[in-house]
C-alpha cells in the first residue's frame, strides 16, 4: 500500500512532496496523462531509472498467439496486447559532465504535482551533481485535449551557486525494453521490440519515426519538433536512425540564466493509411502544435476542464482527503474518453499496460454511465466504438450457433480475446451492459439520430442474442443457462439474475424502439412476430427465489451450494482465485464481487426495500472483493438499505484504490471503472440517483461525516446541480428548460431561478452486516480509529 504521507492533500491536485523509487511503478500510473487517444505514463523525464515505460496510442496492438493444452471449437486463437509505442518523453541532461540520474548526487527536493484543473503533470528538482554543481529542473507536459494528435513538454534548467556547462538530449526513442511480465494472470504480456522501422528522418528541429508492427500490420508514425531558448553560444544538432530521433543541445549557463526547451509530440496510426499519409498528418499536427504555443496549449488545456469541472460541480464538505481523491477519479474517468473519438475505453485507460490494454464489460457497466451524465459526447463516442465492431460480434455468434451480436468479454479492437470460456464468453451479460449503457445514454439526452441509427442496431442485435441464448421451458419460464455472471467465482450455472432481469430490459427496450421506428424496424428484418417474441420473453424470465430463506439466490441453486469455510482460510491466500482450483470455486458460497447486489442497484425496481436489505445483508457475508469492480456497488446498495458508514467505507476504498494502492497492482495501470465507481457512490448512493425509468429520481442521504454534498448532472441539454445536506437537498437547474424529476417518489418541476427544496426522510434501520474474516473494507471496521482518521484526513 501507498502510505498517506506520500500524497499532500489539496483540492486540486495530487503532490508527491519527495521522490519515492519504491513506489515508481504506481506514480508512473498515478500521474499519468491521456486525451483518450494519446496516452503518457508519468516516467522520469531523463528516462531512468522507471517501473514500466509507457507510451501508448488507444487501440495500437499487436497479436499474439493464445496457447491451448487442448483445442476445443469456437476458442478464439489470437490475443491482441497494446505496446509500448514511441517515446518523446526523454531529456537526457548533462551538468559539467555529469549525468543527471537521481540515483547519483544529492536531491536536495524533488516535487511532482499532477493538477487536476490545468490538466499537467509539473516537477520541480534541485540536484548536486557528484562534483559538487547544483542545478534546478523544472518540467511540465501534457496531453492536449484541444490537440487529439499531440502532446507537449516544457524543460528547463538553471546552475544555483556557479555557472555551468549543460548539454540537454531530447530523445524520441522506439521499441524501449519493457520488463517481463509477473507470474499474476491479470499481468500484461511483454512483448519484445513490437516495432518494425519503415522510415526515419529530420530537418531543423523536428525529426520524424515511422514504424508498423511485425503481426497486426498496423503502422504508426512519431514526430517531435522543439524551440530552444538559450544564451548567446547555446548550439543545437538533430540526428536519426531507425529507432531514435535526437536533439542535442550544448550551453554555458550562469546564475540567472536558463536554458528552455519546447517539445511538441505528435502522433499518428492506421490499419490502412500509407506511409507518407501517416508521416504528413504528423508533420502538420506539429505544424499546428507550434503555432498554437505552448502558453496557447495551457490556455486550451484549462478551458477545456474548466467546461468539465463546472458540469461535474462535485463538492464534498467533511473529508477532504476523500475529495481529492473523488476528483482525481473522475480527473482519470474524463480523460481516458476526452478525445478517445471512435476507440474502445481500456480498463486501465492509457496509463498503464494491465490487462494488455483491453475493453471489458465495466466500461459500459461503470465507466459510460459518469460519461453519460458529466460527457455525454465521450459517451456517445464510445458506444460508436462498439457500434462499430457489430460486423465481428455478430460473426462471433454465428461462431457460436447464435443469432444477433455476441460481443467480445475482452478485446482491444473487437475479436473476442479471451481464452477462458467460462470466465470470458460465457459471461454474456457484456451485450446487457452494452444495451443498458445504450438506453441510458438515449434516455439522458434525447439524441433521436443514435437512437434511430447506431442505438437501434445493437438494443435489436442483442434482443436477438437473448432471444436464441435462451429457452421457454416446460412451464413457460424463459431460462437463460450455461452463463457466468458478474461474479466469476459462480461459472456455469442457470438463471443468473443480474443476468436474466438485464436481457429482459434489452429485449423489451428493443421492442419498444421497434415499434416507436416501424420504417427501421422492417429495415432490420424486424416482424410484429420477432417483437412479440421479445415480449413474451421479457415478461417468462425465470428469477430464482428460495422461500425457505427468505433471500433472492444469485443463480438457480446457489444457496444450496456448499458454503465456504472463511474462517479457515488464511488472508494471504486473496485473491482466491490465485491459490483454489476453479472447481472448489465454482463449487462452493463464496462471491468474487457483486453479483446479485448489482441486480439490487441496477434493476433495483423489481426488489422490495426489505428484499433488498435481506438480500445485501446474505451477500455481504460471503463477498470476498477479489475484483476492484465490487466495492463501489456494495457501496451504492449499503446506502440505499441505510447502512451509510459503511457505504462510506466503500466510498473510501473504491476512491482510494489507487492513491492508497489498495490492489497492490496500480503499477499495471489505474482502476477506471473502480474510479468511475466512486461517482456512482456519491450520485447513486448518497445521491440516490436511478434511471429506471425516463424520469431520474433522487433518494438523498448521508453519512454523519458528511455536512454537504454537491454534484452536477447533465440531462437532455440541461444541466442540474444536487445538493444534499443532513436533513434537506436542493435541486437546481443551472442551464436549460424546465425539468421533471422525482424526490423520493415525488414529481418535482425545477426551473431555473427556482431551486426545490425538500426535507430528507430518516433511513431505514435494519441490522449491520458483516463481511467474511480479513474482508471488511479497507477503511472499515477492520482498521483501528487513528488509522481511519488519518486515511480520512479528518
Amino acid at each position: 500500500m501507498i502510505g498517506t504521507d506520500v500524497f499532500t492533500v489539496e483540492p486540486w491536485s495530487v503532490t508527491e512532496r519527495e521522490l519515492h523509487l519504491e513506489l515508481l511503478g504506481q506514480t508512473e500510473s498515478i500521474f499519468a496523462l491521456s486525451n483518450g487517444h494519446i496516452g503518457l505514463r508519468a516516467n522520469l523525464d531523463e528516462g531512468e531509472p522507471s517501473g514500466s515505460p509507457g507510451t501508448f496510442l488507444n487501440s495500437f496492438y499487436e497479436v499474439r498467439p493464445l496457447p491451448y493444452a487442448e483445442s476445443a471449437y469456437g476458442n478464439p486463437e489470437a490475443g491482441q496486447t497494446m505496446i509500448n509505442v514511441t517515446n518523446g518523453k526523454v531529456f537526457r541532461l548533462l551538468v559539467d559532465d555529469e549525468p543527471f540520474d537521481v540515483r547519483y548526487g544529492k536531491l536536495m527536493r524533488h516535487e511532482r504535482r499532477l493538477d487536476l484543473r490545468d490538466g499537467v503533470l509539473r516537477r520541480e528538482v534541485e540536484w548536486v551533481s557528484p562534483a559538487g554543481q547544483t542545478v534546478h529542473v523544472h518540467s511540465t507536459r501534457l496531453v492536449s485535449f484541444s490537440h487529439r494528435s499531440v502532446a507537449a513538454i516544457l524543460y528547463e534548467v538553471e546552475p544555483v551557486g556557479a555557472p555551468a556547462r549543460i548539454g540537454v538530449q531530447s530523445e524520441l526513442v522506439a521499441n524501449e525494453p519493457i520488463p517481463a511480465a509477473e507470474g499474476d494472470p491479470r499481468a500484461a504480456a511483454a512483448l519484445k521490440a513490437p516495432l518494425v522501422s519503415e522510415h526515419h528522418g529530420h530537418h531543423d528541429l523536428r525529426v520524424g519515426l515511422v514504424h508498423r508492427t511485425r503481426q497486426s500490420g498496423l503502422m504508426m508514425a512519431a514526430g517531435m519538433d522543439h524551440i530552444v531558448e538559450g544564451p548567446e553560444g547555446t548550439v543545437t544538432a538533430m540526428e536519426s536512425e531507425a529507432d531514435l530521433g535526437r536533439l542535442t543541445v550544448s550551453t554555458e549557463l550562469k546564475p540567472g540564466e536558463k536554458l528552455r526547451i519546447v517539445k511538441f509530440l505528435a502522433y499518428g496510426w492506421s490499419s490502412q493509411r500509407s506511409l507518407p499519409s501517416l508521416r504528413d498528418q504528423v508533420e502538420l499536427a506539429l505544424a499546428s502544435a507550434r503555432r498554437t504555443g505552448w502558453e496557447g496549449l495551457l490556455r486550451t488545456q484549462r478551458e477545456y476542464l474548466a467546461d468539465v469541472w463546472e458540469r461535474v460541480a462535485f463538492e464534498l464538505d467533511g473529508d477532504p482527503a476523500l475529495e481529492q481523491a473523488l476528483r482525481f477519479a473522475l480527473f482519470h474517468v474524463v480523460q481516458a474518453a476526452a478525445r478517445a473519438e471512435l476507440r474502445a475505453i481500456p480498463a486501465k485507460g492509457l496509463t498503464g499496460s494491465g490487462y494488455d490494454g483491453h475493453t471489458f464489460w465495466d466500461t459500459e457497466a461503470y465507466t459510460l454511465p459518469v460519461l453519460t451524465f458529466v460527457s455525454p459526447h465521450a459517451a456517445r463516442d464510445a458506444l460508436l466504438w462498439r457500434h462499430s465492431t457489430m460486423n465481428l460480434a455478430e460473426a462471433r455468434a454465428r461462431e457460436l450457433g447464435l443469432a444477433g451480436a455476441a460481443f467480445p468479454w475482452r478485446t482491444i479492437r473487437g475479436q473476442e480475446c479471451s481464452g477462458y470460456w467460462p470466465a470470458g464468453t460465457a459471461a454474456f451479460h457484456i451485450n446487457a451492459a452494452v444495451a443498458d449503457a445504450v438506453r441510458r445514454y438515449l434516455n439522458a439526452t434525447g439524441d433521436e439520430e443514435f437512437e434511430r441509427g447506431p442505438g437501434l442496431e445493437m438494443l435489436v442485435a442483442t434482443a436477438r442474442l437473448w432471444r436464441s441464448l435462451g429457452h421457454h421451458d416446460a412451464h413457460g419460464g424463459f431460462r437463460i443457462d450455461g452463463v457466468t455472471g458478474p461474479d466469476e467465482y459462480t461459472a456455469l450455472i442457470d438463471n443468473n439474475v443480474y443476468t436474466n432481469l438485464m436481457a429482459a430490459r434489452n429485449m423489451r427496450v428493443a421492442a419498444e424502439l421497434a415499434v416507436r421506428h416501424p420504417q427501421r424496424a422492417a429495415e432490420l428484418g424486424i416482424d410484429a412476430e420477432e417483437i412479440a417474441s421479445w415480449r413474451d420473453a421479457a415478461s417468462a424470465i425465470v428469477i430464482p427465489s428460495d422461500p425457505d430463506m427468505g433471500i433472492t439466490p444469485q443463480c438457480e441453486g446457489f444457496t444450496r451450494l456448499r458454503r465456504w469455510n472463511f474462517e479457515q482460510t488464511p488472508r494471504e491466500h486473496y485473491p482466491l482465485l490465485l491459490h483454489y482450483h476453479n472447481y472448489v470455486l465454482y463449487s462452493s458460497q463464496v462471491v468474487k464481487q457483486a453479483d446479485l447486489v448489482m441486480a439490487l442497484y441496477l434493476c433495483g425496481e423489481h426488489f422490495s426495500d426489505e428484499q433488498k436489505a435481506r438480500d445485501f445483508n446474505y451477500y455481504e457475508r460471503i463477498t470476498v472483493r477479489d475484483s476492484s469492480l465490487s466495492a463501489a456497488i456494495q457501496g451504492v446498495v449499503a446506502a440505499e438499505v441505510g447502512h451509510l458508514e459503511l457505504a462510506w467505507d466503500y466510498l473510501s476504498e473504491t476512491a482510494l484504490i489507487d492513491l492508497r494502492d489498495l490492489a497492490f497492482n496500480t503499477r499495471d495501470g489505474v482502476h477506471l471503472a473502480a474510479l468511475a465507481g466512486a461517482w456512482h457512490v456519491v450520485v447513486a448512493g448518497f445521491g440516490g440517483a436511478r434511471d429506471h425509468v425516463s424520469t431520474l429520481s433522487f433518494a438523498p442521504r448521508l453519512p454523519p461525516r458528511i455536512t454537504r454534498l454537491q454534484f452536477g448532472i447533465r440531462l437532455r441539454g440541461r444541466r442540474i446541480r444536487i445538493e444534499v445536506h443532513a436533513d434537506h437537498a436542493v435541486y437546481e437547474l443551472v442551464e436549460g428548460e424546465p425539468l421533471e424529476i422525482v424526490h423520493y417518489g415525488e414529481a418535482l418541476a425545477v426551473a431555473r431561478g427556482a431551486p426545490q427544496v425538500k426535507a430528507l426522510p430518516p433511513p431505514p434501520s435494519w441490522p449491520v452486516p458483516s463481511q467474511p474474516p480479513g474482508r471488511a473494507p479497507t477503511f472499515g471496521q477492520a482498521e483501528t480509529p487513528a488509522l481511519r482518521e488519518a486515511m480520512h484526513g479528518s
